[in-house]
This record gives structure tokens, sequence and C-alpha cells, in this order.
């Protein structure tokens, strides 16, 4: 008989209470990328926004799922950590990963939602409930924190000390991974005379398609030519600007929409010039960063966390409570770097195959097995 022991597969439990499409992709890459882990994987819809960040715990209570036993969680920022622990006692004391997609203190108010501090408080419990904290950039670790930090200040007393710190102290950066077969050599230049402008993006207010139709009504003032696609996941309720921009510019429209097809939008990011945000809201940036990687150059506002990767050639001046100085500053960044163009860059430590690296090793030494650097 051998003395060898048979290896054990550690079983890791996934949840995702609010799985929308950046956060399926997540989840579904990490599942793939990391075989030597057995997985287990609960996920909700994204609907009902408010219901789904403070309710996902008791809609799990009798989930069968959760009566098993796992060597180690990762649960998303939507879900509700304390509550999940409390209402499963024999989880409690179960090594856990927070991955935060995003955080309710940096989030924008669009004016039509009912204000609450409830989805602050799930975030702020999940974060002191787990073990670790990951980060898909730091500027939404620095905006947590930061956010935290000031809501605390407001409560009138009962407060433990160096809670801030203590999160601080256990949180990392570890992007969601751009896949590798998007990495790729482009054989042609960039159109200078006329270029291919990309915004691909969620059509929603927070990603101020407004300030795209302020940028785009300059470049025409201007005189300068270009081909246009608008692409993204599209809502029952859009903004106006979507309509303005199609009216006025429609003649230029390459791609309009959704585009259904992932090869067909893998195709659009390698044949395009130059990918635009005007976002007053993005964590990560996952649209321009993997136009970034097919060969496109970027413009992005300086803020954010597109200073962490978007060249600061590449970055116009933000002006967040002026959106006509920043389409003006767009613009004119944009025609200065056609009458000079630069090279892409690259964003080579975004490639899953450099990435998974520190995915298992962060499961890894949450699970016991090695020190966390």
């Amino acid at each position: 008989m051998s003395s060898h022991l048979p290896y054990h597969r550690p079983r890791i439990l996934l949840l995702s209470a609010y799985d929308a499409g950046s956060h399926r992709r997540w989840r579904e890459q990490l599942v793939a990328s990391q075989p030597d882990f057995q997985w287990e994987v609960l996920a909700l819809p994204p609907r009902f926004f408010r219901w789904r960040i403070r309710g996902n715990a008791l809609t799990w209570l009798q989930e069968p799922a959760l009566k098993a036993g796992y060597d180690l969680l990762i649960v998303t920022s939507m879900v509700d950590l304390a509550s999940l622990k409390g209402f499963h006692p024999h989880l409690a004391r179960t090594p856990t990963i927070l991955y935060m997609h995003e955080n309710q203190f940096a989030y924008p108010d669009s004016g039509r939602q009912h204000s609450s501090a409830e989805p602050k408080i799930v975030n702020l419990y999940s974060a002191v409930a787990a073990d670790q904290v990951l980060f898909n950039s730091a500027w939404n670790r620095d905006s947590f924190l930061d956010g935290a930090y000031r809501f605390l200040e407001k409560m009138p007393d009962g407060l433990p000390d160096g809670l801030i710190s203590s999160i601080r102290g256990k949180s990392h950066v570890i992007p969601v991974p751009i896949e590798d077969r998007l990495f790729v050599e482009r054989d042609c230049t960039h159109n200078e005379r006329c270029p291919h402008l990309l915004w691909n993006h969620r059509w929603e207010y927070d990603k101020a398609p407004d300030r795209l139709l302020l940028m785009l009504d300059t470049l025409t003032a201007a005189g300068q030519d270009f081909r246009l696609s608008v692409v993204g996941e599209q809502f029952r309720n859009q903004p106006e600007a979507f309509d303005r921009i199609h009216e006025r510019h429609r003649e230029r429209i390459v791609n309009w929409g959704y585009l259904k097809s992932r090869s067909d939008y893998d195709r659009l990011l390698a044949e395009a010039d130059v990918a635009i945000s005007t976002a007053l809201h993005d964590f990560q940036g996952l649209s321009v960063l993997e136009a970034m990687a097919s060969g496109c150059m970027a413009l992005a506002p300086d803020r954010l966390a597109y200073p962490e990767y978007v060249p600061g050639a590449q970055r116009y001046t933000s002006h967040p409570d002026d959106p006509e100085a920043e389409a003006a500053a767009a613009a004119g960044l944009l025609r200065q770097l056609l009458q000079q163009p630069q090279e892409p860059c690259v964003p080579k430590a975004w490639r899953l195959s450099e990435l998974q690296k520190k995915y298992y090793k962060v499961i890894s030494a949450t699970l016991g097995r090695l020190e966390v650097s």
C-alpha cells in the first residue's frame, strides 16, 4: 500500500449576488482558470438592485449548497457576507475572500434612485467579515476606504478603533483579467485622416453619453472627419443623448447598439482606431482595456481608474462639473493625437495568463498554503 494520501482539491463556494455582465464574466473566467480547486457556484440575476444587495442572504437561506462545508468562500461585493455567515454558523469560520467589483461609496447618484445608506453598510460589513478584500483597481480600493472613513465619521458613537486601517491591511488589487486572445498585433496603422472612433460602454447615465455628444459636435464644428461605432449593453430606459448622437451623426455611424456576436465585437476592437471613454463612473474600465489590448489608442478622462493604465498623453483634462469644457479638452486632445500619432499602449499586466497566477496565490494564501505578498 502507498503511504501517500490522495491530493485534496480544496472546495470553494463562489457567490455572485448580482450577476451582471462583468460579474458573470469574472466568475466564469476565475473558475475556468483555476482547475486546482473544486468549485460550487451560486449566482442571482442582475435585477431589483435594492432588494438584491440587501436580501441576497435571505434569498439563499434555504439553499442546499449552503448547508455543505467548504475550505474557502469567495463572494462578490453585492453579497451580504455578514448576514450570510450569521444565517449559516458552520460557515462563520470559513476563510473568505471578498471581491469588490465596485463600491457603493463611490457610485454616482442618478437623481432617480431612493437614497439609502444600506448598500454602503452591506459593503462595509462584508469587508469587515472577510479575511481578504480584493479590488479590481487601486481607485476602487482608495475610493472605498476614503468613502467608508467619511461615512463612519458621521456616526455619533460606538465605533471600534482602527476599523478602516484593518480593512486596508487585508486589501489587495487584482483586476478582472483581459482574455489573452484579445492581445493582437495590427498589420496596419491608425487612420489619422478619418479615424474610426469607438465608444463601447453600457448605455447608462454614468457613462456620460451627453459628453460624447458634445465632443462629437465639437469635432464636427472643427472640420474633423471621423467614423463612429457606439456599442454596448442597452436598457429599456436610456439617456436621450443616444437619440441625438444617432440623429446628428448618422452618416458617420459604422456600428450602433449591442453586438450579439462576440466575434463581431472582437473584430470591431481590432478595427477601431481610438477607444473613447466619457465616463463619470468606471471602477476598472474593461471596455477600454479590451480595446487597448486589441491595438486601439485610448482617449479617456484623467480620473477614476484610467491613470492606472492609460498613458498621460491619451488622457484629457477632467472637468466633472463642466461638460462643455471637458468635451473641448477631449476633442482637442484627439486632434493632437491624430497629428502626432502614438504607439498603442498594450496593458500586458492585465492579461489573464499573468493575473491567473495572482489569483492562485491569493486563494492559496487565504487557504493557509502560501504567504500573501
